[in-house]
């Protein structure tokens, strides 16, 4: 018996199960070479700069499709340069300095993905001998070797998803949460003015110590804040602002997001990165009463901007939730870029602008002030 025997392939589950992670490999490199855009229509499309840039190269508008009130165009052929990061830095100056959080969850996914693996290679070896002894409960021998290799394919499947999910959950949270501060940043024209910024969850400090730097860069006298869960998360991320040399341009503070303690138009830039999903979680990620408790933190948002400032996110899953939030708190400006995978789910940046607290109604301009906590 050879070390991988020939009936292992001849097996038409394992065949099928084979056939089909090809076709999600595909797919999923696909997805990674293409994005989405939102306009209005497709004329506001072709005026963009973005539709220039994809003219100059081989891609291509593949569909549109009604979204909201937004037309959602997939681009393919884009490429992207998101292997490494844009300050120059390679993950282990980032892990060096900012570490890793919920490594838990990393050691288990790479745990698991042994696991399988050891198992997939016993069934490779030992498939004749695990045949003969699945005959006993099988009807036929055909029959117990398509369920040996419906099991050993799936544990084989099942490492390598485990792998591929470790993977990118430790990209995810160095180097890509490092380029997504920088592109955060890059989102903000003109840095110059600011006196006051907010880093909403600031984590481990990797995007408030992005802003921070182009603060320090700009020559700007303002400050970002950090808004930490809790006393322990707020020291670390000091230590983090130090270890970067903008430890002038940082303060940490600890509270809630949902409640934040903050004065009205405070701020003149509000960003956060990979945080606002997270709120809620604890009645249950799809439920109404965390929805409710994600839109009053776009609302606190709102409320702490000041007239003409600017937000931006970079968050997973609930995008279309958070698009349609800022236009019934009637933000301007609202743009969502194009699809970047992170933890394994799509995400986004989205950026929107605090209007002055006037309407215009007919020919005539009313002022009006609004409720941004509702």
């Amino acid at each position: 018996m050879g070390l991988v025997p020939s009936s292992v392939f001849s097996c038409p589950i394992m065949q099928l199960l084979l056939f089909h992670l090809w076709i999600a490999l595909r797919s999923a490199i696909k997805s990674a070479n293409s994005s989405v855009l939102f306009y209005p229509d497709r004329a506001q499309l072709e005026e963009s700069s973005v539709f220039s840039i994809i003219r100059g190269t081989s891609s291509s508008i593949s569909y549109n499709s009604k979204h909201g009130k937004r037309y959602r165009y997939r681009v393919f052929g884009i490429k992207r340069e998101m292997g490494r990061t844009s300050s120059g830095r390679d993950w282990s100056q980032i892990y060096a300095i900012y570490g890793l959080e919920h490594r838990r969850t990393l050691l288990l996914l790479i745990l698991q993905a042994i696991v399988f693996s050891v198992l997939s290679v016993i069934f490779l070896v030992y498939f004749g001998q695990i045949c003969v002894y699945m005959e006993r409960v099988a009807p036929s021998s055909t029959w117990a070797r398509i369920a040996a290799g419906f099991v050993g394919s799936l544990t084989a499947v099942s490492a390598v998803c485990m792998y591929f999910a470790a993977a990118s959950f430790f990209y995810s949270a160095l180097p890509l949460h490092a380029d997504m501060a920088k592109r955060i940043v890059s989102t903000v024209s003109d840095w110059s003015g600011v006196r006051k910024a907010l880093d909403l969850g600031c984590g481990r400090g990797i995007l408030l110590n992005a802003v921070a730097a182009q603060l320090k860069n700009t020559g700007s006298s303002g400050q970002v804040v950090g808004l930490a869960q809790c006393k322990r998360a707020a020291l670390a991320t000091l230590r983090t602002a130090n270890m970067e040399g903008v430890q002038d341009y940082v303060t940490c503070r600890e509270g809630d997001a949902r409640r934040l303690p903050f004065p009205d138009d405070y701020f003149d830039v509000v960003v956060s990165a990979a945080f606002v999903h997270t709120i809620g979680r604890e009645h249950g990620r799809r439920s109404a009463m965390a929805a409710a408790e994600r839109m009053r933190v776009l609302g606190e948002l709102a409320r702490v901007l000041k007239p003409g400032g600017v937000g931006v996110m970079w968050d997973l899953i609930h995008v279309a939730e958070y698009v349609q939030r800022l236009e019934e708190l009637r933000m301007d400006e609202i743009r969502v870029s194009n699809i970047m995978t992170a933890f394994m789910v799509r995400s986004h940046i989205v950026s929107f602008r605090k209007p002055n607290h006037h309407v215009a109604v007919g020919p005539n301009e009313v002022k009006l002030r609004l409720d941004w906590r509702s």
